[in-house]
């Protein structure tokens, strides 16, 4: 039987740490089946936290409480999704020396929080968007995707680097059909683009969004009127980029002007494109591999930042997935 100490500075830290009933504390317990105990010899130096049980899983149960009480000590509230993922990397051994969390303010919302990584996947995903010109964020739903592309478009926009933001995606479920739909064509479109819009009001809020999109540096439409533009000193993000035609999708790339970025996200697993038409997506991220200044990058099931329930299901569908070739040979024939 070993035993390890986790020091902290105060009982009301400790207890910040443990959680609400001591949920924290008993996640860890169950995940690495050690017992933790608080256990205050000398208060004035602090209050001492007792791991206890098999040596190795001991060792993990107290670099995992370490890694948690350092994000306290920063601010961050440790919801069940956060000590759930802390958990996960600790335990397959790729908690990366302890750089799990990350300190780096990408921008501040509307009401001043702060808007940070939360995953190892993520921050590579951010500093690759900082170091390159063109990246593909590919990966499950719940992983951040769109939300920091967004993010470091906003933030580009307030630092002057850029001139302007743009969103788009395709419409696919409406096809041809768009013009049948009730409305003018904003509100036709508006149903596709909620996702992207939810995102800049979180960023900016209405008022300043609404400013932004009347001066024209902030602009949202659909893929198809992309077409024979350039985009100079922009942010352009294309969201939902699965459902692009290969053909789409090279005209999007060759938009692309001076002075700008270009983010495009999606997630391959959902592509709502006709059978037998082939993602623009998929496509993309073979044909661009090692060319200098794109970067392709994959999220997977453990970046996902939703309930920690979402990352299951993904796990069990892409588990499915490997046990079923048939499931599988038919998503390769739709894409």
């Amino acid at each position: 039987m070993a035993e390890q100490i986790v020091m902290t500075k105060s009982s009301e830290e400790t207890s910040v740490l443990f959680g609400a009933f001591d949920v924290n504390a008993r996640a860890v317990e169950k995940a690495f089946g050690v017992h933790i105990h608080n256990r205050n010899d000398d208060t004035s130096c602090g209050d001492c936290i007792v791991v206890s049980g098999e040596e190795g899983a001991v060792d993990c149960a107290r670099r995992t409480l370490e890694y948690l009480y350092r994000m306290t000590g920063e601010g961050e509230v440790l919801s069940e999704t956060t000590v759930d993922y802390v958990i996960s990397l600790v335990r397959d051994g790729l908690d990366e020396g302890g750089a799990i969390y990350s300190k780096d303010v990408i921008c501040l919302t509307s009401r001043g929080k702060p808007i940070k990584a939360k995953t190892v996947g993520q921050r590579r995903y951010i500093q690759l968007i900082r170091d390159n010109t063109v990246v593909l964020g590919l990966g499950p739903a719940g992983t951040g995707k769109t939300f920091l592309a967004v993010a470091m478009a906003v933030e580009a926009l307030r630092q002057k680097n850029v001139d302007r933001i743009i969103l788009t995606r395709p419409a696919v479920e409406a096809g041809e059909r768009l013009g049948f739909l009730p409305g003018d064509l904003q509100s036709k479109i508006d149903p596709y683009l909620r996702p992207l819009y939810d995102a800049l009001f979180e960023m900016l809020g209405a008022e300043n969004y609404q400013r932004h999109l009347e001066r024209g540096t902030i602009e949202i439409a659909p893929l198809a009127y992309m077409r024979g533009r350039t985009l100079d000193s922009s942010f352009i993000i294309l969201d939902e980029a699965q459902n692009t035609t290969p053909e789409q999708m090279k005209m999007f790339l060759t938009r692309l002007g001076y002075n700008s970025r270009a983010v495009v996200t999606g997630d391959l697993s959902q592509t709502d494109l006709p059978r037998g038409q082939k993602s623009g997506l998929a496509i993309a991220s073979r044909v661009l591999a090692g060319i200098e200044d794109i970067a392709i990058h994959e999220f997977t099931d453990r970046d996902v930042v939703r309930h920690p329930l979402v990352r299951r299901i993904i796990g069990a569908y892409e588990k499915f997935e490997r046990e079923n070739p048939t499931h599988k040979q038919y998503k390769a024939e739709r894409k």
